[in-house]
C-alpha cells in the first residue's frame, strides 16, 4: 500500500511508516483485549527474522568496496561502538551521582551495560534509510559495513558486560577484565572462522547438486548462524561472512535458473523480516506494563548518544584520513553521523535483560523505545532533506564504460607492482596475492570446471558474438531463400559476413515458400536417393537436404515430458538457439578446413552420403 503512492514512500522512509502503521495496530489489539497478545521476542528476533537481513546483505556485498574499505569499517565499528558504549554508559552514571535522576536503585555495571546495548546501529534501519537516499558508494560501504559489524561488537560487549553484572560488582577483578576482553576476540574471531568454513562448504555442495543447490545456500547458511550461537561465537559475525565469502563461487556453480531463485527468495524473505521487525516494533509499544517514565534518563541518553557518537566520528576519521587515499570531507563526516540509528536490536537486547539481576529493566526498555523511534522516524525523515542540502556526492547507477574498465584494471595491476617493488605491503599487493591464491588453488577446488572455462571475461564476449553471427547465417539465408551462399566458393574463406546492409532479393524471403513452390521436383526422401542417386538432379537434391539438416532447426517429434523432480526441462528457444549455433559452426569450420586442405567437392558429397546413410540407419 505505501509503494502505490511514491510520493509518500519518497518523503517518510518505510520504516518509520511501518513503525507508525504498528502503534496503530497495537492500540487496536489493546482496545479490544485489554492485553498485549503480540510482542516481537527475542527469540523470534535473533532466530528467524535477523538471519534472513543480515544473509542478503553479506550475499549481495560488493565484496571490492567492503575489503577495500575494510581497515576504516572495523575502526569505526569496533573502536567506535566501544567509545559509545563506555561514554553513555560513564556519561550516564555521572548524571545519576548529582541527584538529578532520582532516587533510583542501579549501579555503574547496569550502566554500562545500557551503554553497550543502546550502542548498536541497526543495519536494517540504516539500509532502509540510505538505499533511498542513493548516497555515494564510498560513503554507502562505511556507514553500511559499519553497522553491519556494530551489531555483532554490540552483542559480545552486552554478553561481557552482562555476566559482569551477574556475577556482582564485587566480584570484578582485574582477571575478570582481562577475561573479557580476550573473549570479546574469541568471539567476535571465532564467529567469522565459522562463517567461512560454512561458505566453502555451500560452494562445495554447489559444486556437485543441481535442482535442489538454492536450498543448500539457505540451509547451510543458516546453519552456520546456529552453529556459531550454538559455540558461543559471534553468530552475526558467522552469517556475515558466509554471505560474504561464497558468493563468488556460488554464482559460478548454481545455474542460472538458480542464481534468479536464490536471489529472489533472499530479497522476499529479508524484505518479509524487515517489514515484521518495524511494524513489532511499533505494536511492542503498545504495553502499559513495560514503560516506565525517567524524563532526565531519557533526554540525557538521547543527547549523549547524539553527541558522543559525532564526537567518535570526527576524532576517528581525523586519524583514518593520514593515512586514506579518498578523503572523507566534513560532509561524509555529517551525514555518517547523522545516520546512527538505532533499531530493533537494541530493543531485542533490552528485552533479553533478568529483572532480578537489572532493576531498572522496565526504564531500559522504555528509554530503548523512545530512542528507536526517534532516531528511525525523526532522523529518517530528515536525513533526506539533509543530503540534499549538504549536496552530497550521490551513487551513479550505470554500467561502467569499457574504457573506464581497462583503465581501472590497469591501474590495479600498476599499484600492487609499484607496492611490491617499494617493500609495502598495501591493501593492492594483498588483494594482487589472494587473487593469484585464488585462482590456482580455491576456484579449481570449489568451482565447477565448466564455470573455471567460462570466467575469461574475452571468451565469453566471443562466444556471444559467435552465437550472434551464426543468427544472423540463418536470417541471412531465410532471407535469400537458400543458405548455398555458405557453400559457394566465394565466401568459403569468409571468416565474418556483414548482414547489416539490406541487399535486393528476388525471391521471397521465406524458406518455407521456397518449399512449398518447389514441392514437386524436389526429393528430401533418404530411400529415393539413395536408389536414384547417380543423377544430376538427385545431387541438387543430397545438396538441398543437407543444407536443410545442417542449417535449419529441426522441429523435434512432440512427446510429453513425465514430471521429474531432479530434472528441468530446457526452453525451446534456448536448445534452438544453441542448435543453430554449433551447425553453424561446425559448418563454418569443416568449409575452412576443406578450403585449406584443398579437398574437392565430389569427396565431399561422397561424405555426405556416408554421414546421411549412418544417420538414416
Amino acid at each position: 500500500v505505501f509503494h502505490l503512492s511514491h510520493k509518500v514512500t519518497r518523503v517518510v522512509p518505510e520504516s518509520a511508516l511501518l513503525i507508525v502503521l504498528g502503534v496503530i495496530l497495537g492500540g487496536v489489539v489493546w482496545a479490544a483485549d485489554h492485553i498485549a497478545s503480540f510482542t516481537l521476542t527475542p527469540t523470534v528476533f535473533f532466530f528467524y527474522l535477523l538471519p534472513p537481513i543480515v544473509l542478503d546483505a553479506g550475499y549481495f556485498m560488493p565484496n571490492r568496496l567492503f575489503f577495500g574499505n575494510l581497515g576504516s569499517i572495523l575502526l569505526y565499528a569496533v573502536i567506535g561502538t566501544i567509545w559509545n558504549a563506555a561514554t553513555t554508559g560513564l556519561s550516564l552514571y555521572g548524571i545519576y551521582t548529582t541527584g538529578i535522576m532520582g532516587e533510583m536503585e542501579i549501579g555503574l555495571l547496569d550502566f554500562l551495560l545500557f551503554g553497550s546495548l543502546i550502542a548498536a546501529v541497526d543495519p536494517v534501519a540504516v539500509l532502509a534509510v540510505f538505499e533511498e537516499v542513493h548516497v555515494n558508494e564510498i560513503l554507502f560501504i562505511i556507514v553500511f559495513g559499519e553497522s553491519l559489524l556494530n551489531d555483532a561488537v554490540t552483542v559480545v560487549l552486552y554478553n561481557v558486560f552482562e555476566s559482569f553484572v551477574t556475577i556482582g560488582p564485587e566480584n570484578v577483578t582485574g582477571i575478570e577484565c582481562v577475561k573479557g576482553i580476550v573473549s570479546f576476540f574469541v568471539v567476535s574471531l571465532g564467529g567469522t572462522l565459522v562463517g567461512i568454513i560454512f561458505a566453502f562448504l555451500v560452494s562445495l555442495f554447489t559444486k556437485h547438486v543441481r535442482i535442489i543447490e538454492p536450498g543448500f545456500v539457505f540451509i547451510i547458511s543458516y546453519l552456520s548462524y546456529l552453529t556459531a550461537e550454538m559455540l558461543s561465537l559471534s553468530a552475526i559475525l558467522a552469517i556475515t561472512f558466509c554471505g560474504i565469502c561464497c558468493q563468488k563461487y556460488v554464482k559460478a556453480n548454481i545455474s542460472e535458473q538458480s542464481s534468479t531463485t536464490v536471489r529472489y527468495t533472499m530479497k522476499m524473505l529479508a524484505s518479509g523480516a524487515e517489514t515484521i521487525i518495524f511494524m513489532f516494533l511499533g505494536i511492542s509499544a503498545v504495553n502499559p506494563y513495560i514503560w516506565t517514565w525517567n524524563t532526565a534518563f531519557i533526554l540525557f541518553t538521547l543527547l549523549f548518544i547524539s553527541i558522543y557518537r559525532v564526537i567518535g566520528v570526527v576524532l576517528q576519521t581525523w586519524i583514518l584520513n593520514r593515512y586514506r587515499m579518498v578523503q572523507l570531507e566534513i560532509i561524509d563526516q555529517v551525514v555518517m553521523s547523522y545516520g546512527g540509528l538505532r533499531g530493533a536490536v537494541a530493543f531485542a537486547l533490552v528485552v533479553l535483560l533478568d529483572e532480578n539481576k537489572v532493576k531498572q529493566r522496565n526504564l531500559f526498555v522504555s528509554t530503548t523505545l523512545i530512542v528507536v523511534f526517534f532516531t528511525v522516524i525523526f532522523q529518517g525523515l530528515t536525513i533526506k532533506p539533509l543530503v540534499q542540502w549538504l549536496k552530497v556526492k550521490k551513487t551513479e547507477h550505470r554500467e561502467p564504460k569499457l574504457n573506464e574498465k581497462l583503465h581501472g584494471r590497469a591501474f590495479d595491476h600498476i599499484l600492487s607492482a609499484i607496492e611490491d617493488i617499494s617493500g609495502q605491503i598495501g591493501h593492492n599487493y594483498l588483494r594482487d596475492k589472494w587473487s593469484n591464491f585464488d585462482r590456482k588453488f580455491l576456484s579449481k577446488v570449489l568451482m565447477r570446471r565448466s564455470a573455471q572455462k567460462s570466467r575469461d571475461q574475452i571468451l565469453n564476449v566471443f562466444h556471444e558474438l559467435n552465437l550472434k553471427d551464426a543468427i544472423s547465417y540463418v536470417a541471412e539465408g531465410e532471407r535469400r531463400g537458400s543458405l548455398a551462399f555458405i557453400r559457394s566458393p566465394s565466401t568459403d574463406n569468409m571468416v565474418n559476413v556483414d548482414f547489416s546492409t539490406p541487399r535486393p532479393s528476388t525471391v521471397e524471403s521465406s524458406v518455407s515458400y521456397l518449399l512449398r513452390d518447389k514441392a514437386g521436383p524436389v526429393c528430401l526422401d533418404m530411400q529415393a536417393l539413395e536408389q536414384r542417386r547417380k543423377s544430376i538432379r538427385d545431387t541438387e537434391d543430397t545438396v538441398a537436404h543437407h543444407t536443410l539438416q545442417q542449417y535449419l532447426y529441426k522441429p523435434r517429434q512432440e512427446h510429453k515430458h513425465l514430471y521429474s523432480r531432479h530434472e528441468i526441462m530446457h526452453d525451446e528457444d534456448e536448445k534452438q538457439d544453441k542448435e543453430i549455433f554449433h551447425r553453424t559452426m561446425k559448418k563454418r569450420l569443416e568449409s575452412f578446413k576443406s578450403t585449406k586442405l584443398g579437398i574437392n567437392h565430389t569427396k565431399k558429397l561422397n561424405k555426405i552420403h556416408k554421414r546421411d546413410r549412418g544417420q538414416k540407419r
